[in-house]
């Protein structure tokens, strides 16, 4: 989430006219993450969060994101519903951006999951994965393997300013990690792809909502557990707690069990979701537009993770 394109009063009021959602009483921009322009948007009616799409969405797959949160929604999960404008459509266009507007949930995210809550987000991610089974349109991952080699190019010159040598030192994981991918055979489905803390609301230990599906695809499902390793089970000082990992991953079990193929996979794949995030936090990092309002994220914060599971890759829960 960020705010790259400003509302106007006139604009929104204007776009509101076509909901049955009240008149518009504040709008206020939300500056976590680094892809779209997101807003509390408070009504008569109640609040909401508006959504201009930009940056790495393509408009021709927002009816694919959209479609997937209505599922999801209607199968239990705990996620935003898009709310449909009064022609039944819930993609428009506001400001010259596609946008969006959906339901808001009760929560925060979290800086430093507990035990429990990484228990609760592996409960919580397996249920996804089923719920997804029955939506049969596919989306692959536009930031997967295949992606990461061409993301290192376009991120040599301030990859190397930011510390000499960096990019050699992480073309060589990139080429560890591509030998050891598994294939393509181990179970697939949709996967949320983003599931850091801040993307999970909690009310106190327990988990009330999953937010921001714009980077969900069809993947591993195993590879959707390795982000939320790497994003769950590291302290503020960038060490690895193998028993926060155990939680995550026993609570994931109790819901689908994980193959002996998946559990064997799990350390390149958790190497992977290291490089991805690091990849693309290093590309942020150098290419976000200066007035941005706009939280960049430290790619060296992903160093540590991707190092951790290259040199230990018996250690991941």
């Amino acid at each position: 989430m960020a705010v790259y394109t400003e509302v106007p009063e006139a604009a929104l009021a204007a776009f509101l006219g076509d909901y049955d959602l009240g008149a518009p009483v504040a709008l206020h921009g939300i500056a976590e993450g680094v892809e779209n322009s997101n807003f509390l948007l408070d009504t008569t009616a109640g609040r909401y969060v508006l959504t201009l799409y930009e940056r790495r969405v393509n408009p021709a797959e927002l009816p694919w994101f959209i479609g997937l949160m209505r599922h999801l929604a209607a199968r239990g999960v705990a996620c935003p519903l898009p709310v449909a404008a009064r022609d039944g459509e819930a993609l428009r266009e506001l400001c010259g951006r596609p946008a969006a507007i959906c339901t808001f949930l009760d929560g925060q995210g979290l800086r430093e999951p507990t035990l429990a809550q990484c228990a609760e987000l592996g409960t919580a991610m397996a249920g996804l994965h089923a719920a997804g089974q029955g939506f049969a349109a596919e989306r692959p991952n536009a930031l997967g393997p295949q992606s990461w080699a061409p993301l290192l190019d376009e991120c040599r010159a301030g990859g190397d300013a930011l510390r000499p040598g960096l990019c050699d030192a992480l073309e060589g994981h990139l080429k560890a990690i591509l030998r050891d991918w598994p294939a393509a055979n181990l179970p697939r489905g949709h996967i949320h792809a983003d599931l850091f803390p801040d993307n999970a609301f909690f009310q106190g230990e327990r988990l009330s909502g999953i937010i921001d599906f714009y980077f969900a695809c069809t993947d591993l499902l195993a590879y959707d557990l390795a982000v939320s390793l790497n994003a769950w089970c590291f302290d503020t000082q960038l060490r690895f707690r193998p028993e926060h990992a155990a939680a995550m991953i026993r609570a994931y079990e109790a819901v689908r069990p994980l193959s002996p193929e998946e559990h064997a996979a799990l350390p390149v794949l958790c190497a992977g979701a290291a490089l991805r995030f690091l990849l693309t936090r290093l590309f942020d990092w150098t290419h976000t537009p200066p007035g941005a309002l706009v939280t960049r994220k430290d790619p060296m914060e992903y160093l540590a993770r991707l190092e951790h599971f290259r040199a230990e890759p018996a250690h991941v829960g």
